[in-house]
């Protein structure tokens, strides 16, 4: 019973731990990504390891031209991400582009909704330790 008292605020503490270290990554190694955009004031974040897939539904706005960035830790390899509509159709897929695999610059001609879908690759080293990264997805924006 004793040692309750030392693991129950540990165990509290350990989520706050990964989202600090998650908004200090994303600070440091993501937003100067956004160079020449204003990143809006949403925070998306989790830490994700090998073979995690997220998905993200965000809204954007007619007559901006937006930056969607997806940055992740390189613990975690290249992360593939699509953008799709609401009806699942492919609009963007990172895996097709060879000249830049962590953002995509596009401009939308109706306010409408899309899914950000991001997957960790799998490790290629079995029996290893699971690495575990964050995962970050900014939206920049700025007037046409």
């Amino acid at each position: 019973m004793k040692y309750l008292k030392f693991i129950l605020p540990i165990l509290v503490m350990l989520p706050l731990a990964a989202f600090s270290q998650c908004r200090s990554f994303t600070k440091k190694k993501c937003l100067p990504q956004l160079e020449g955009y204003i990143q809006n004031d949403n925070f998306n974040s989790a830490v994700l390891i090998p073979g995690d897939e997220a998905e993200l539904l965000l809204t954007f706005y007619a007559d901006k031209e937006y930056r969607l960035l997806v940055c992740g830790h390189p613990v975690l390899g290249d992360l593939e991400f699509e953008i799709l509509d609401t009806d699942e159709e492919l609009i963007y897929s990172n895996k097709d582009n060879t000249e830049n695999k962590s953002f995509f610059d596009f401009k939308v001609a109706t306010t409408q909704q899309l899914i950000v879908r991001i997957r960790v690759p799998e490790s290629e080293t079995t029996g290893a330790l699971i690495h575990e990264g964050c995962v970050s997805v900014m939206v920049g924006s700025k007037e046409s």
